[in-house]
């Protein structure tokens, strides 16, 4: 028995995996030429977001019994392919919901009280005050697209920091001290937007041109979910119209981030997709990982 290792993960996990009995071949830097050529051997494979394990490399993986993805969101799996050919297809949702929710909130005061912005100015010897008047989150409205466990993790904390949350989640009917509304209401009443929702073709771009023409002026916007559920060229031109007042992104619809336009905007601030980058939870979800690589090799 033994798993292939195709990004970097946590080496407790891959020192847990060894302890069972199953041979780690660690390549964390593989190719997906690379992968093609050496996934013909393994019966389960480990990445993370940066691997792509597309149709070919399924067709490839000629013993694969299990693709663990050590993360949430799936969007790098062919997942119903992998279903198709009788590959399971696993993941570790809970491990980093503290994490992302609390950069969601770091996000959502860092916009507020433009953060970033008056450290960049303090660094090059000014001491301007009267320029970054902020506003209070307290009082204000969260709308969260979304409320899985991350969306709801958020919903706490801004509730404890005093603000009132709604959501907009066709797949939900009730929710505690969150209001559930439709989205154009959403639209019109948050103060803060933040998007928790799987990158599928019901979301790609659900802010979008047509959203933005409905939106709160004055809004601020967060992305710690996934790429692709913002139109970027539409939240562009509304930053520039002044329709949204700031933006977080820790995640775009192409990554490494193609076309850095938007962080020619001083509005912008945002980060290389690193909602899961803390201690605790790459712990965590090197450790479920290991878990489920075991569970799946071992029956």
């Amino acid at each position: 028995m033994k798993v292939l290792i195709c990004d970097a993960t946590d080496p407790k996990a891959l020192k847990t995996i060894e302890e069972a009995g199953v041979e780690v071949v660690n390549q964390p830097d593989i190719t997906p030429e690379g992968l093609i050529e050496t996934i013909p051997e393994f019966p389960c494979m480990v990445v993370r977001s940066r691997t792509k394990v597309t149709r070919e490399v399924i067709d490839a993986g000629k013993t694969l019994k299990a693709i663990v993805r050590a993360g949430v969101g799936l969007d790098n799996i062919d997942v119903a392919y992998a279903k198709e050919k009788g590959i399971q297809v696993l993941n570790t949702p809970t491990a980093s919901t503290q994490s992302v929710a609390e950069l969601t909130v770091g996000y959502m005061l860092a916009l507020a009280r433009r953060i970033p912005q008056m450290t960049a100015s303090m660094k090059e010897g000014k001491w301007e005050k009267k320029a970054f008047t902020g506003i209070e989150v307290a009082g204000k409205t969260l709308g969260l697209i979304g409320s899985g466990r991350i969306g709801r993790a958020v919903a706490d904390r801004a509730i404890a920091l005093g603000m009132s949350v709604v959501a907009y989640d066709p797949y939900v009917t009730v929710l505690e001290n969150i209001e559930l509304v439709e989205l154009d209401e959403l639209l019109t009443r948050s103060d803060f937007i933040s998007l928790h929702v799987p990158h599928t073709d019901e979301t790609h771009n659900i802010l979008g041109q047509e959203a933005f023409g409905k939106i709160k002026t004055g809004v601020r916007i967060i992305n710690c979910g996934r790429g692709g559920t913002i139109d970027e060229d539409a939240l562009y031109q509304a930053l520039q119209d002044g329709v949204v007042a700031g933006a977080a992104l820790d995640v775009y619809a192409e990554e490494p981030l193609g076309d850095p336009k938007l962080y020619s905007l001083d509005q912008v601030i945002g980060s290389p997709h690193v909602g899961a980058g803390t201690q605790e939870a790459k712990a965590r979800v090197g450790q479920i990982a290991a878990q489920k690589v075991i569970e799946s090799l071992k029956g």
